[in-house]
C-alpha cells in the first residue's frame, strides 16, 4: 500500500507551491516523516529538504432532511507539508 494518498491541490496550496516550494500531501495515518520524505523522493523524482505533519481531527456534521436530522462525523486525516529544493519543482497535472 502506498504511503500518500492524494496530492493536496487548492488555490492556496497551488500559491504556497509557486511561492515557497511547498507541496501538500494526504498521507496514511501512520506514515512517518522519514518515510513520507522517501516515498515523494522516489514517486516525483525531487530532493526533499523537509517534511511537516498535521492530524486534522474529523468534524461533526449535520443535516436536515425529510426524514428528520441526520448526524454524522467526517473522516480524520493526516496531511503532510513538503518542502522540495529551490531548483525543483513538482507537476501533479503532467500525466493527464
Amino acid at each position: 500500500m502506498s504511503i500518500l494518498i492524494k496530492p493536496l491541490i487548492s488555490e492556496k496550496m497551488t500559491k504556497a507551491g509557486e511561492k515557497l516550494n511547498c507541496y501538500g500531501f494526504i498521507v496514511d495515518r501512520k506514515a512517518t516523516k522519514t518515510q513520507i520524505k522517501k516515498e515523494v523522493e522516489e514517486i516525483y523524482g525531487v530532493k526533499v529538504e523537509r517534511v511537516n505533519t498535521l492530524v486534522q481531527r474529523g468534524k461533526s456534521s449535520s443535516r436536515y432532511t425529510k426524514a428528520g436530522m441526520i448526524e454524522g462525523q467526517k473522516n480524520t486525516v493526516k496531511k503532510a507539508m513538503v518542502v522540495v529544493n529551490k531548483e525543483q519543482k513538482i507537476d501533479f497535472f503532467s500525466n493527464i
